[in-house]
């Protein structure tokens, strides 16, 4: 797109917009060197433990399940699995209404440490949001939704 094509109202659009989707990549960045160093668990093991500790998939998980839960990759669970396997933090099992399919577990090492990771994640989000109304968080969480639709419906076509 040349200058000569964008019009000034175009041009702020695209510069807000610009800042907008940077931030988001500051703040992923900022939650992953965080995490990782204060809880010593980096964004995606969290995520992988607190879904698989929900009371409604106590007994598991299908893979293809979590993957679209978390909206991650096969490749990137299967590694990322591998290593909580390795850590004895989850366990990997064939399903019992289809052999083919595996679920994924949290072992009771994996709740032990889940639970221990609590009241550390508990003062994380109490730091993050430190200054945040109830009624801000609401709002963000609904605009959050809003962009993470907006970039599921993304579909740009090739130049013809």
């Amino acid at each position: 797109m040349s200058n000569e094509q964008v019009s000034s109202q175009d041009a702020n659009l695209y510069a807000i917009n610009n800042r907008l989707v940077f931030r988001l990549f500051q703040l992923g960045n900022t939650l992953d060197r965080m995490s990782s160093k204060e809880l010593g668990v980096s964004p995606v093991h969290w995520a992988v433990l607190g879904a698989l500790s929900r009371e409604q998939v106590r007994e598991g998980m299908l893979f293809s399940d979590l993957t679209e839960y978390l909206g991650v990759s096969r490749q990137n669970l299967d590694g990322l699995l591998k290593r909580l396997e390795r850590d004895s933090h989850v366990i990997r099992l064939a399903d019992q209404q289809d052999r083919r399919a595996k679920k994924v577990m949290l072992t009771t090492q994996g709740h032990v440490f889940w639970e221990e990771l609590q009241l550390k994640i508990y003062e994380f989000y109490r730091q993050t949001f430190e200054g945040f109304l109830f009624d801000d968080k609401v709002t963000f969480v609904h605009f959050l939704n809003k962009l993470n639709n907006g970039m599921k419906n993304i579909h740009i076509s090739p130049k013809e």
